[in-house]
């Protein structure tokens, strides 16, 4: 990978591989390896990676969230740091999110069929401008989309679990901490989902409180798929949404068989909300840049806390 040119000269390579087999091939990994960068690594090959790397002290994910690589053998042992890709997909994922507000806001479906048909039919479309949107997990990826949705004259409703760190923030006019989830249901015309994805968050919006959502809201999943109780998003979708943007599913590839599929008011994108040219480079650089603050004696940046889970 170009980005791993960057390393510092006094780092070195010593295994790499897109398998178990392939890493283990060199012997020094486990005799002499401490530091983990994970690309595609499952909780299951990293469990068998660590417990046989007895010097490993350092993983860095190239992903920012790290749901899906978070076994015991990493949580539970005090001497592995982790680190992840903080800030690195943030500002794409926003790009999505208002794209995905203006493509319910402007109708875009509607003018693609009035286009594939050759239908000169003029219709109201609405602003952005003065519609709220709210922000349920106000973190990197959430004060990014606030930054943009600022920009447009939207009003920013912040959730996060704790609401004193963005009192501050010009960007956000009120926030709010995860007991008030209903009441950010219900006075967003867009609800953005960036949530990390716990034991704790999982199905955190399903069918007891999807039924407070806002009258016609609109709502973009960026986070991760069992955020969101599938079965009652849907049915929520039939009566009180307007639509749904949906970048990431409970089951991915999302099946073919899936409702979400035919849904007119539903827009699918195949979990790349995030996917640049340049997004893995930039991850990758970023562990990089990591590697040289900690031989210059100073302290790791984007560590995640392995309990709480982000």
């Amino acid at each position: 990978m170009v980005a791993l040119g960057n390393l510092p000269i006094e780092s070195r390579i010593i295994a790499t591989g897109n398998n178990l087999d392939e890493i283990r091939r060199d012997g020094h990994l486990y005799n002499e390896g401490n530091v983990l960068l994970n690309i595609t690594g499952s909780k299951q090959v990293l469990a068998e990676i660590v417990n046989e790397m007895p010097f490993l002290v350092w993983i860095h994910s190239i992903t920012a969230g790290v749901d899906h690589i978070l076994c015991p053998e990493i949580v539970d042992n005090n001497d592995i740091l982790l680190t992840n890709a903080k800030g690195v997909f943030s500002s794409s994922l926003a790009e999505y999110v208002m794209t995905a507000c203006s493509y319910f806001a402007k109708d875009i479906p509607r003018l693609l069929h009035q286009q594939k048909e050759c239908v000169w039919e003029k219709f109201c479309v609405r602003e952005l401008r003065g519609a709220t949107m709210g922000i349920v997990g106000y973190g990197n990826i959430g004060k990014a989309c606030a930054k943009l949705a600022k920009v447009y004259g939207m009003k920013i409703l912040a959730l996060r679990r704790n609401p004193e760190e963005s009192r501050s923030d010009p960007d956000v006019d009120q926030v709010y901490g995860i007991d008030d989830l209903n009441t950010v249901l219900s006075r967003s015309d867009y609800l953005v989902v960036a949530m990390p994805l716990t034991s704790e968050t999982h199905h955190m919006l399903n069918e007891s409180n999807l039924q407070y959502c806002k009258l016609g809201q609109v709502l973009i999943n960026i986070g991760r798929g069992p955020l969101i109780d599938e079965a009652a998003l849907i049915a929520a979708l039939s009566d009180r949404l307007q639509g749904a943007a949906l970048d990431v599913f409970a089951v991915e590839p999302l099946p073919s068989d899936s409702p979400l599929w035919g849904l007119p008011n539903v827009l699918i994108s195949p979990h790349n909300a995030d996917l640049t040219e340049t997004s893995r480079y930039s991850s990758v650089l970023q562990f990089t840049e990591n590697c040289r603050t900690v031989i210059n004696g100073d302290a790791l940046s984007c560590v995640v806390d392995k309990k709480a889970g982000y």
